[in-house]
């Protein structure tokens, strides 16, 4: 009868044991993870480091709330050593908005850029990978990291602004509209896959990077000429006449005025410029009298009230979401057949 041996490197593991619930990353997704591993690393660090900062900035201004007056607070009558409490406020807001430029120049442009310049692009896709396997890994995995990055930080800076909008001029929900709420996430990805899109079509990272930075730039400033447009505008106004003593319409609440100013109404609903009139302003009869033949009834003014906030960011992320399907819907088009 033949012994039966007993060979350990059989029975016995070769490394730790490992839990069937943690997930292994492999294929693609670990090339890409393997590849970016520093970057992705730097933006889970800077995120847990900007929700501790956040979360204990946020307590402070919250205790020092809690020993003012309510009646303070409603009325705006804070004292000033409360800008002390919201200035962190504005320089993190400030901060975060760097986060769609850092996105398409820093992460977007180098993605593909580099790997044709290295020739790891040629390489990964002479074996069993796919060329749109690769590229929709190789999209997927950053996008996915910068949302769940981008969506954390404005979250949490949403969570710290709540409570004091409105208190002040300066904490306005117009000051806050692009770092808060979904608005950054989708500004994010957009400038993310139009980064990856110019490494894609330029092939060099250096270039690319200053590229992506030129248009990432003309993307902000489109987005900040008209993101207004995005809303409703509204309208108060007064039938009382102009003259002494009349009142100009009050806005509501946190509303922001749109325009070029206020304007004056006539009987029939029209709006006249503020400017009407204004070469007699200096003779009060004479301006009182030239205001009566326009059939100036009383003033108007344009607005855009705080209710339409998350609309308007919904709306407008929207907008870039779907330009960024396109554009990184391109890529894996255009890769698929052009990639080396």
């Amino acid at each position: 009868m033949t012994a039966l041996t007993h060979d350990p490197a059989r029975t016995t593991p070769a490394g730790p044991a490992r839990s069937r619930w943690i997930p292994r990353l492999g294929g693609p997704v670990w090339l890409v993870w393997r590849q970016h591993r520093a970057a992705f690393w730097t933006l889970l660090g800077a995120t847990v480091v900007g929700v501790i900062v956040m979360v204990h900035l946020r307590g402070q201004m919250m205790d020092y709330l809690a020993t003012q007056d309510p009646t303070s607070r409603r009325s705006g009558g804070l004292p000033p050593e409360f800008e002390a409490y919201t200035d962190p406020l504005f320089d993190i807001g400030s901060y975060l908005s760097y986060i769609p430029v850092l996105a398409g120049v820093f992460l977007g442009a180098p993605l593909v850029a580099g790997d044709l310049e290295t020739g790891t692009a040629k390489l990964v896709t002479s074996q069993s990978v796919s060329r749109l396997r690769w590229l929709t890994v190789k999209l997927a995995v950053p996008a996915v990291m910068l949302a769940l990055s981008a969506g954390v930080l404005t979250g949490v800076l949403t969570w710290w602004w709540h409570p004091v909008k409105g208190l002040s001029s300066g904490l306005i929900w117009t000051a806050f509209f692009g770092v808060t709420g979904v608005t950054p996430v989708a500004y994010a990805l957009l400038t993310f896959t139009v980064g990856v899109a110019v490494g894609l079509l330029l092939r060099r990272t250096l270039v690319s990077m200053v590229v992506t930075l030129g248009i990432v730039v003309a993307i902000g400033f489109v987005r900040d000429e008209l993101w207004r447009s995005l809303g409703h505008v509204m309208s108060v106004s007064t039938d009382k006449g102009v003259g002494p003593g009349a009142v100009q319409p009050e806005l509501p609440a946190e509303a922001e005025q749109q325009g070029q100013g206020t304007y004056f109404l006539t009987s029939s609903g029209d709006r006249l410029d503020w400017t009407t009139c204004l070469d007699q302003v200096e003779d009060d009869r004479a301006h009182t009298a030239c205001l009566e033949s326009q059939h100036v009834i009383g003033w108007s003014i344009d607005y855009l009230p705080v209710s339409q906030m998350q609309s308007m960011q919904w709306l407008g992320a929207g907008i870039m979401l779907a330009v960024a399907a396109a554009v990184g819907a391109f890529v894996i088009l255009w890769g698929r057949k052009r990639l080396l």
